[in-house]
Parts: structure tokens; sequence; C-alpha cells
């Protein structure tokens, strides 16, 4: 049967405040167990809560980021449920009336644009953390421990449509959904200490079938690696229980990434199962207009305006557009560069900064802002390729160096440490030329019976005669006149 797979997905963005959405408590991470929670946090009999204003702010910017509505009341409601990191038994979050409505996020898979449409982006509070680590008891037994300096952390949890089809396409959004709340600094991304998660919805169906399958909630992936993973592994264990003659059970569902696997960790509850109702100690949120205009004039330049503008202004294709402005510093690498270029090379520069500054990023496990090579130094290369000092090939030789270190990252000293001049002289070109079609007679009669290999062959003769050094350009055409005479 060929099936469709259907994904929705919740993202959890730690907000980046420095104090708890309803409390003075510290959110600053790696602090000792339950030093940083106190009587609100823990709703200690005669403790209120209080509303942060910049929590508030934040999920404001980002409403207007994606094109959303800021509702101007909004509610917070307790969410009942008990679990041992939740000491109130209830969480305080927004359910009816959340503070934003809507919006949509544009991502490319591969080369292909997709956009997917917003549910709801809604303001809560953390629940604290179980710590499994069989500590040892007065008597030798093992238990675990509870740290609440998490409880009452601000979140903004981020809901989509159903409408992804693929985990290629689920992780494509979370990365750009990452990248946008970095860039508007409402969220530092730090996916190891849990300030960007995310949860799964998934089901599969019979291609054409409108009526969803039932699905499953894959909780708290933090990484995109392991999203994909996890996505995969429950799309295919879904179809394989339901061609068995079984049927998908509603539940929640842990990712293991030892055995990459989903396990059941229990079943899922509907909302009507949370009891919510309104928060008594909480009055309605008011958003004025003013605010949001306030809001509105603070923003940074927005992804979709800057790649708009890379696109119109320095003629990059969409797909490259949107890959520089993932993140706000590789875009900011990005202007950069092509501040100390022609202005007719910002294409050259993308594919630099894309290609070769990507990998070795990635390779060293670096972000754009550790990077040996700054952008002077990478547009000092590309110029050099730019006069037909180097070829891009030799360029690639430089830039291995610059990032070791050698010569101070300079690209014009290593050049000349190295010997790596480009050759140009059209004398010496022609002299390695007629070497090589003196010493490779055959290929050249295969050429000349139309075998068009052939002349790729003889190049790669001439360019290791020159040690790579001589203009491909040059070499092209002047053995093209030769052979053609």
């Amino acid at each position: 049967m060929d099936w469709e797979v259907v994904i929705g997905l919740e993202t959890h963005a730690q907000l980046s405040t420095q104090s708890k959405i309803f409390s003075r408590s510290s959110t600053r991470f790696g602090a000792a167990p339950n030093t940083q929670a106190n009587a609100v946090d823990m709703a200690l009999p005669g403790s209120l809560p209080a509303m942060n204003r910049g929590a508030v702010e934040r999920a404001i910017q980002f409403g207007l980021a994606v094109g959303a509505t800021v509702a101007p009341r909004s509610v917070f409601a307790r969410k009942n449920y008990f679990y041992p990191d939740l000491p109130k038994n209830y969480q305080i979050s927004q359910f009816e009336l959340p503070i934003v409505v809507g919006g949509q996020l544009s991502f490319f898979v591969d080369e292909t644009e997709h956009t997917i449409n917003l549910t709801r982006a809604h303001l809560e509070e953390d629940a604290g953390k179980s710590l499994h680590e069989h500590f040892t008891g007065p008597h030798g037994e093992s238990s675990s421990g509870i740290d609440l300096n998490r409880a009452g952390t601000p979140l903004l949890e981020i809901v989509t449509e159903p409408e992804m089809r693929s985990a290629a396409e689920a992780v494509a959004y979370a990365r750009t959904l990452h990248g946008l709340v970095v860039w508007l600094g409402i969220c530092d991304g730090n996916m190891q200490e849990g300030s960007f998660r995310c949860d799964a919805n998934v089901s599969v169906r019979p291609r054409g079938q409108a009526a969803f399958g039932t699905r499953c909630e894959i909780k708290n992936l933090n990484s995109f690696r392991f999203l994909e993973r996890a996505i995969q592994y429950e799309i295919r264990r879904q179809i394989e229980l339901i061609e068995d003659g079984g049927k998908v059970v509603q539940e929640t569902r842990l990712y293991d990434a030892d055995h990459d696997e989903t396990r059941s960790m229990r079943t899922k509850e509907d909302s009507d199962d949370y009891r919510y109702f309104p928060d008594p100690d909480l009055p309605p949120l008011i958003v004025s207009a003013d605010w949001i205009e306030r809001v509105r004039q603070g923003l940074p330049e927005l992804p979709a305006a800057k790649r708009a503008r890379f696109e119109s202004a320095l003629g990059l294709s969409p797909y490259d557009a949107a890959q520089l402005t993932l993140h706000r510093d590789v875009a900011d690498y990005f202007e950069a560069t092509c501040q100390a270029l022609p202005a007719d090379q910002a294409k050259q520069a993308a594919n630099w900064i894309l290609g070769e500054l990507s990998a070795a990023l990635n390779r060293d496990s670096l972000s754009v802002g550790q990077s040996p090579v700054g952008p002077a130094q990478l547009a000092a290369l590309i110029n050099r390729i730019v006069d037909g000092t180097i070829s891009n090939k030799i360029a690639r030789d430089v830039f291995a160096a610059m990032w070791a270190g050698e010569s101070a990252g300079n690209p014009d000293a290593i050049i000349e440490a190295k010997g790596l001049r480009q050759i140009s002289d059209t004398g010496a070109i022609e002299a390695m030329i007629d070497e090589v079609l003196a010493a490779h007679p055959a290929i050249v009669e295969e050429y000349r019976a139309g075998k068009q290999k052939a002349f790729n062959s003889l190049v790669g003769q001439i360019m290791k005669a020159a040690r790579g050094k001589a203009n491909p350009q040059q070499v092209n055409t002047l053995l093209k006149q030769k052979l053609d005479a």
C-alpha cells in the first residue's frame, strides 16, 4: 500500500530572560540542583505569580517575525497533571486564548521551497527535571533526584499545522525555526542544554485518504539528527504495525538514541484530560497596539527581508539567499565579505561560504564566529581568483593553508611562499600544450575522430605538466585552437 506521512511539530523555545516567567529566580544554566527555585516556583502556600514583561516582549517579537496575529488579550490557564518534577501538580500555560495565533515559516528542502502554517505560539512555564542517576540512599538503595532549577523557566511553545510529509521536511523546518529564534535573540538555541527541543506528532494514512491516522507524539528531541531518525523509525513502525494487522495506539513515546528506536512512555492525553481552567492568580494579559508597534520598531532586519534583498540587489538564487539567511552570523559574514569585493562577485562569495567555509566549520565543529578565516581574508582570496592570480582549484589549497594559520592567514603571502601564482603567459602555456600533443598522439587522434572525452584527457595532462598552475581558461582556448587548426 502507498502510505502518506503526516507530521506536526511542537517546539519549546526557552526564552532568553534572566529570570523566570512568574518569579525572580534566575534562569542561569548549570547551577547546583535546587539553588534557583523559590516559593513561587514551588507554589508554596501564600506565594503568587507575577508576569515577566520580557517574556511577553519576546513572544511579540516572534509573532511579528512570522506574520502572525498578536492577541490584544490572552489568558493563562492551569494545565493539571502530576509528575514528580512538577511541584504545583499543574503547569501555568495558555490554552484557549494564546498570545500568538497563526503565522507561516518558509524553508528549503534541497532546492524546493516549502511553507508551513503555524497554529499558535503560547507562553508557559517549564517543569523541573528528574535525575535518574541512582543516588545511593542511607541504606544503600538506589533512588532518583528532583532538580527544580528549571521549574518556572519561560517557554514559548510553537505549534505547526500537520502539514509536513517527511522527516527531511520536519528537520528543515526545525532548523529554520531554530535560526529565527536565535536571530531575534529571544532564545539562545542551545539544544544540548534543552533550550530548544521538539515534540513530533507522527501518523500515517493510505495516500488519498482524507482522515488522519492515529498519531503518536515523540517527546523532547534535542538534536536535528535525533529528530530525523526518530521520525523515520516511527514511520516504519506504524506502517509495519498496520500492515501486519495491528492498530496504532495514541500514545507518547520517547526516542532511544542508543538503540535508534522509539519506546512507549504513556498513553497520550487529550486536552480534556488536563482539565484546563483560567488561572485565578493571573489576570488576562493585555497587549496594547502601542506596545506591539514599539516591539516592531526594535526588530532587526528579518531573515525574509534580508533574503529578498540578497536576491534583488546581489542577484543570488532563492536557494542561496535562503541558506545564507538561516543564521544571522552567517548572513553578517557574507555581507562583510561582499563589502571587500567587486559588486559582481556576490555569487562567488556565496559559493565559498556555503561550500569550503561551511565544510571546514562542520568538520571542526566551529561556529562562523569562530572561523580562523575572517570575511576580509576570504574576500582577499576571492580577489586573487577574480584577477587571475590563482585558479579556483589552487584557491582551495590556499584556503586550507589559511585555515591552518599559515602566514597569518594572508592569502598573498601563502601564494608567494608556495609558488602558487597562476601561469597566464600564452607562450609558456603553448609550449606545454605542444609537448603534451607530441607525447600523446593517440589521444589527439581520438579527439579528431570525434571523441570529446579525449579533449578532457589532454587538458588533464597539460594541467599535470603545469602542476595545476596553468590558467584553465587559457589552456582550454589554446588547446582547442591547436587541435582544430
